[in-house]
């Protein structure tokens, strides 16, 4: 028996102790079905599966989570996390285990992917500047400051957004501009200023990758860059949206990346007003203005264009409403849960999935009864992200 054993069983132990060293192995899955919930306090993340609704497994160890944010990689097994600290995590999720990570910058918050999944590009604060990595390794391939003025100074980068051409559009809120960087050669990127108006704080670029508009801070009114015309330069649209108002003390800057595109319109928020404004895309002119509950964050189109989904900041955070964009009037008012952050729709529009912090859960509505579906348990939940977004620019 023993001469069996040596004879014709060698190769077993190593075998062996070759798949106990091997990690976790991925469930056999499909990855478009996927999503993660950020859980701000915790530094962790869930990994979940739209379709079934239910939590798949945790993942720890990612940083500062509280201005988190996600891309994700081109066959949807990635996800590349940037937490407020700097850090960029590359997340497996089937496995649910950290593939690499790095802190890149002391204060940074967001990123991007480019068109062909090749690099991964953080937006930072401090040092003012976008950096390029390697989607594989992480390795940096490009450093590229936000400098402005005389002296040197670097500004804070907001609003950061993949192009065509593996090319990168963002604003700078300290220098009032924006930028866009070609990475197609990522050892020697190239960078096109445009002065924008004050104070810059988001921006959205249109799913054809065509407007690139950024919201203001500074003063009444948006800066809009066409990127296929840009040496037309950056034009002024809604100027003076709330000339003779009384400006409201703002709680919670809005989000523009959430941005709602529906039938020929786009639909944005009010910086510091109880109100959607709702433009003309092309012309860019004001068509009409929806009164809200209170300061829309977010402000978010059903994936059919039907209806855009509100949320709003402190003291009204556990409302949400829904506008009705062939009638451009809100349909239903409702209270979610307490601190809802952040909401997300399903790829194909049938439910959608909403974070309430302070209740601890992350909600589930149909889109079409608005009654509730579910509801999963989530330590301080804030963001929610589908693995749908790495087919879409800007997201």
């Amino acid at each position: 028996m023993l001469q069996f054993f040596v004879k014709y069983m060698w190769w077993i132990v190593p075998l062996v102790l070759l798949s106990a060293c091997a990690g976790p192995q991925p469930v056999l899955r499909g990855t478009g079905d996927l999503g993660v919930v950020i859980e701000r306090a915790t530094g962790q993340m869930q990994v979940i599966e739209t379709s079934g609704r239910k939590s798949l497994a945790q993942v720890s160890g990612l940083g500062d989570l509280s201005h988190a944010s996600v891309v994700f990689s081109r066959d949807s097994r990635y996800a590349y996390v940037f937490g407020r600290d700097g850090g960029l995590t590359k997340v497996d999720l089937l496995t649910a285990s950290i593939a690499g990570r790095v802190v890149q910058a002391g204060n940074a918050i967001g990123g991007a992917i480019s068109q062909d999944g090749r690099l991964v590009v953080a937006q930072n604060y401090e040092p003012g500047g976008i950096k390029a990595f390697d989607a594989d390794t992480l390795e940096l391939v490009a450093d590229v400051p936000a400098d402005f003025g005389s002296e040197g100074k670097r500004s804070k980068v907001v609003g950061l957004a993949d192009l065509p051409g593996n090319r990168f559009v963002y604003a700078l809120f300290d220098a009032n501009e924006i930028r866009v960087t070609d990475l197609s050669d990522p050892r020697h990127p190239k960078t096109e200023r445009y002065p924008a108006g004050k104070q810059p704080y988001d921006a959205l670029v249109t799913p054809d990758g065509r407007y690139y508009i950024a919201g203001l801070f500074g003063e009444d009114g948006l800066s809009l860059l066409d990127l296929w015309q840009p040496e037309l330069g950056v034009r002024t649209i809604l100027p003076g949206y709330g000339r003779g108002e009384q400006a409201l003390p703002v709680y919670k800057m809005p989000h523009l990346r959430g941005w709602a595109v529906a039938g020929g319109r786009a639909y944005l928020p009010a910086i510091g007003r109880h109100e959607v404004l709702v433009v003309e895309l092309g012309s860019w002119k004001e068509v009409t203005r929806i009164p809200v509950k209170s300061q829309p964050v977010f402000v978010m189109a059903r994936p059919d264009g039907r209806e855009v989904w509100v949320n709003f900041a402190f003291p009204d955070n556990g409302w949400m409403q829904v506008i009705d964009t062939f009638t451009n009037r809100t349909v239903n008012t409702f209270q979610p849960g307490r601190a809802i952050l952040h909401l997300e729709f399903t790829p194909r529009g049938e439910a959608v999935w909403i974070s309430a912090r302070d209740d601890n859960k992350v909600a589930i509505y149909d889109t079409r009864s608005h009654q509730k579906l579910a509801e999963l348990p989530a330590a301080s939940p804030s963001g929610i992200f589908f693995t749908s977004r790495a087919f879409r620019t800007g997201f």
